[in-house]
């Protein structure tokens, strides 16, 4: 696995800022803070795997917003449920067939719907399928997931494998 200079020095950097975010711009933190930086560096390395597939500018762009979006509608749902004893929580596994390639874009998809409330990735199988907990079986878990899958397609610039046209358009 290549890893170029540059990319080095620019997760070097944004360690170093996140650490400076993290330390509140203290100075004396960094004498703890560099070695920790070169661990976190040496981690990043051994934990990027294939690099074959890498994000997109324009998949960035467009997956942020969504993101964003999503976690705060899924966020206000999960409020309302707390606060509301008439909505329903019903618990249940669903069980997802990826159509992204195995690698990165899966990983970064599993974590995704960790990310939005009310979903929790569970696992991850080796022959393309995601096990997901929802606080709601009565909703449909399946589109929603689909969509999260397509953008995370488009956020790493890969056609989705096997989807469907019904499920581009919804």
């Amino acid at each position: 696995m290549a890893v170029s200079v540059r990319e080095l020095t620019l997760r070097f950097l944004l360690l170093t800022l996140l650490w400076w975010v993290l330390t509140e711009g203290d100075a004396a933190a960094l004498g703890f803070g560099l070695p920790v930086i070169l661990l976190a560096l040496w981690a990043s390395h051994l934990l990027a795997g294939d690099r074959q597939e890498t994000w997109t500018l324009t998949g960035l762009l467009s997956f942020l917003p969504f993101f964003f979006y999503a976690s705060l509608r899924g966020g206000l749902d999960v409020a309302r449920r707390v606060y509301d004893p008439r909505l329903p929580i019903s618990p249940a596994i669903c069980e997802f067939s990826l159509h992204l390639p195995p690698g990165p874009a899966r990983i970064f998809l599993a974590n995704t719907i960790s990310l939005l409330p009310g979903t929790c990735s569970v696992y991850l199988q080796a022959e393309g399928r995601l096990l997901v907990h929802a606080l709601d079986d009565s909703r449909p878990l399946e589109g929603s997931l689909r969509q999260v899958e397509r953008r995370v397609a488009r956020l790493f610039g890969l056609s989705l494998a096997g989807s469907r046209q019904e499920d581009a358009d919804a």
